[in-house]
C-alpha cells in the first residue's frame, strides 16, 4: 500500500466520490487509533447515481476536495482509497472446494480454494471484492481461519462483489486525471459498514443501509460476514425533485427547505407550523403549511423503503437480521427518518455514525461521512500495493482490477 509520509507517520487517504459530494479524509494510522488530520469536501459534479457522466467535471470536484484536505493536513496527497457505488454493483455468493496438499492446510490451499470460488465468467464485470464467509474442513463448518489445521478437503464460502469494468475504470481515470494514484477501488456500503457497525451486530445479523443523494446502498451481515450486497438507484435527490414539483419551486429552494425543515413523517409536524418559500423570478414569497412538505417527503421515502424492503426479502436473509437495520448516509439526518424506516422495513432501526475517532474526528462524526471514514479503516487494514498509477494505460485498468490473492487472504483475517 502506498502511503503519504509525514515525519515517519503512516497516512491513509479515503476518497468518497458521491452523487452530491466528494469527500477526502486523511488519517494517521501509526498507532492503534485512527487520528483524522485533514478533511476536504466539494460539491459533486459530473456524477449521477454513482456513475461518472462527465470526467472533466468530476476531476474538478475531486481536485477541490483533495486540495482542501491537503491544506488542512499539511501534506501532499499522492494516492487514495476510492469508493465506488452505482446500480451496476452486483453481489454473488459462491462456493469453492479443493483437496488439501499435504497433512495440514497452508496458505497455498487457501489461495487455491478461493480461486476455485472465483472461477466464473462475468461479461463486462470485474470482481471488486472477494469476501470470505466461512471455510469448511472435512465437513466441519464455521471455520474462520483454517491455516495449520489438519484436513483433506477444504471448502470456502465467499461473497463476490462485482462491478462494471467501465464504471470502475472511469472512477480510476478521474482520480488519475486529478494526479492521484488509486490504492484500491472499494465498495462504498462495505466501507460504511466498517465505520458504523460493531462486531456484535455483524455476528447477530444486520442490514447496513446507506442512503445518499443518488443511491441506496446496502449490505447484509450474517455470522460476522457479508452475505448480500445491493445498490438501488434511489436516494435523496428524488425527494428533492418531488419537493420542487409538489411545492412549485426551484430545485435549489427545494434543497434548502428539505435541509432546514425536512421531516419524514407528517405525524411529527406541530399544528399550524409554516414555511416561507422564496419567490421565483421576482415573484413574492409564499407561506405554506409544513405538513405539505412532510407529505411530499413521507410519500417518497415510503416508496424508497418499500423497494429496499423488497430487496431485503428477496435476499432471503430478512428473518435472520436480529440486530435490525443501521441507517447512515446523508438522508439519515432527516428528522423522523428512523421512525418511518421502522414502519416500512418492519425491523428495529438505529442511525449509524463514525465513532472512536481522534484528532479532527468531530468534523467527520456524522452519518454523511461514514463512507469516507470507512475507506480509512479499510486502508488501515489493507496490505496491497497501489494498483492504478497515474501513468497507467486506461485499457489495462479492467485487467488489473483483481487484487493479488495473497494480499486478499491476509485481509480476510484482518477484516473478519
Amino acid at each position: 500500500m502506498r502511503e503519504e509520509s509525514l515525519e515517519n507517520k503512516r497516512i491513509v487517504i479515503g476518497l468518497d466520490i458521491g452523487t452530491t459530494k466528494v469527500c477526502a479524509v486523511a488519517a494517521d494510522i501509526s498507532t492503534e487509533s485512527i487520528v483524522i488530520i485533514g478533511f476536504g469536501q466539494a460539491t459533486s459534479e459530473g456524477l449521477n447515481r454513482g456513475v461518472v457522466t462527465n470526467i472533466n467535471s468530476a476531476v474538478k470536484s475531486i481536485r477541490k476536495a483533495v486540495q482542501e484536505c491537503e491544506l488542512k493536513a499539511g501534506i501532499e496527497i499522492e494516492s487514495v482509497f476510492a469508493g465506488i457505488a452505482g446500480h451496476h454493483i452486483q453481489g454473488l455468493n459462491r462456493d469453492g472446494v479443493v483437496a488439501v496438499k499435504g497433512n495440514t492446510i497452508g496458505e497455498s490451499d487457501i489461495q487455491r480454494v478461493i480461486e476455485s470460488a472465483r472461477a466464473c465468467n462475468f461479461p463486462d464485470k470485474e470482481i471488486l471484492h472477494t469476501l470470505t464467509q466461512e471455510f469448511i474442513v472435512d465437513g466441519q463448518d464455521g471455520v474462520k481461519n483454517p491455516i495449520g489445521m489438519a484436513g483433506r478437503r477444504l471448502e470456502a464460502k465467499v461473497h463476490l462483489v462485482l462491478g462494471s469494468i467501465t464504471s470502475a475504470a472511469n472512477i480510476v481515470q478521474c482520480c488519475n486525471n486529478a494526479d492521484l494514484n488509486v490504492n484500491s477501488v472499494v465498495l462504498e456500503p462495505f466501507a460504511s459498514s466498517l465505520a458504523v457497525l460493531d462486531e456484535e451486530e455483524k455476528e447477530l445479523g444486520v442490514v447496513l443501509l446507506d442512503i445518499g443523494g443518488g443511491t441506496a446502498d446496502l449490505v447484509i451481515y450474517q455470522k460476522g460476514a457479508i452475505v448480500h450486497t445491493s445498490v438501488l438507484p434511489l436516494g435523496g435527490n428524488q425527494v428533492t425533485n418531488d419537493i420542487a414539483i409538489g411545492l412549485r419551486t426551484t430545485r435549489l429552494e427545494a434543497l434548502r427547505i428539505k435541509h432546514e425543515y425536512g421531516i419524514a413523517t407528517m405525524g411529527m409536524v406541530e399544528k399550524n407550523e409554516t414555511i416561507t418559500l422564496k419567490g421565483i423570478a421576482g415573484r413574492a414569497e409564499r407561506i405554506i403549511e409544513k405538513t405539505l412538505l412532510a407529505e411530499v417527503i413521507e410519500a417518497r421515502f415510503r416508496e424508497i423503503f418499500q423497494l429496499i424492503h423488497n430487496d431485503i426479502k428477496n435476499s432471503g436473509y430478512e428473518l435472520s437480521c436480529a440486530a435490525g437495520v443501521v441507517l447512515t448516509g446523508g438522508s439519515s439526518l432527516m428528522r423522523g427518518i428512523d421512525v418511518l424506516a421502522e414502519q416500512e422495513l418492519e425491523m428495529p432501526v438505529r442511525i449509524g455514525a463514525p465513532s472512536d475517532i481522534k484528532g479532527l474526528g468531530e468534523l467527520v462524526e456524522s452519518p454523511i461521512y461514514a463512507t469516507g471514514v470507512g475507506l480509512i479503516k479499510y486502508g488501515a487494514e489493507a496490505d496491497i500495493h497501489t494498483t492504478f498509477l497515474k501513468n497507467a494505460n486506461p485499457e489495462n485498468i479492467g485487467s488489473n482490477m483483481v487484487t493479488n490473492l495473497t494480499g486478499v487472504i491476509k485481509n480476510f483475517f484482518k477484516l473478519f
